[in-house]
């Protein structure tokens, strides 16, 4: 019997990565999970969780190492700190992983990010070509100008806090801007009255219940829809 709930390793460029893998009783689409700076957290292994009791085979690869914290700056030194390209190579490795599981039916698979993890849910999804079949990005952004969108394929649900200090409406519509011009994709794209993190009922300070009860549902058929 499958264990629903395991710590994994897998091969990545060169390198072993890890990462906390989640599955359902039966078969299905899979999915990647992508941290907040915090670390892999509690709160992405419950996500990663979650997705999990809804039928999909998902995984939170570990880009720190093991390492998690619940402060601001040495958040903010750890996100400085993980090489992009590492962190791309780690997240390529998780896709292999799981388009070569048994228990994924999905021929791409879908990414869901949160905070830095959206950034990079973003960016894995314009590297990845086809084998990302859907992006959902929770109030992050790439560098629109150090980012290139022309591989993207993968249809975008993009969810943002309306209350966001760290992100302007203005850069989320450049964001869409560059993806349109540069990709086929046309970003669906969704504001809630709500701040930064708001989908994160491990941060009382941040986390709206209003918003997040939107979201997840919005997330789950989105997945649904472009990975079945």
């Amino acid at each position: 019997m499958t264990n629903p709930h395991q710590n994994v390793s897998f091969p990545s460029n060169g390198r072993t990565a890890h990462g906390y893998l989640a599955t359902p009783s039966g078969s299905g689409p899979g999915v990647v999970v992508i941290q907040e700076w915090w670390g892999l957290t509690d709160h992405v292994a419950d996500v990663t969780d979650r997705l999990a009791a809804e039928g999909f085979v998902a995984l939170a690869p570990d880009l720190y190492g093991g390492h998690t914290t619940h402060d601001a700056k040495e958040a903010a030194r750890m996100m400085k700190e993980l090489p992009v390209d590492q962190a791309a190579r780690d997240l390529a490795g998780a896709v292999d992983f799981l388009l070569k599981h048994e228990q994924v039916t999905s021929s791409s698979v879908g990414v869901v990010g949160f905070c830095m993890g959206g950034k990079f849910a973003i960016v894995l999804a314009a590297q990845q070509g086809d084998r990302v079949g859907a992006a959902v990005p929770f109030y992050g952004l790439p560098s629109v100008d150090e980012t290139d969108f022309s591989g993207l394929t993968a249809p975008m649900l993009c969810h943002f806090g309306e209350y966001d200090r760290t992100i302007s409406v203005e850069a989320v519509s450049e964001l869409r801007d560059k993806i349109q011009q540069q990709s086929p994709v046309r970003p669906q794209i969704y504001f809630y009255p709500a701040g930064h993190a708001f989908f994160n009922d491990q941060n009382p300070a941040a986390y709206h219940e209003d918003s997040a009860r939107t979201a997840w549902p919005r997330t789950l058929d989105f997945l649904r829809r472009h990975l079945s």
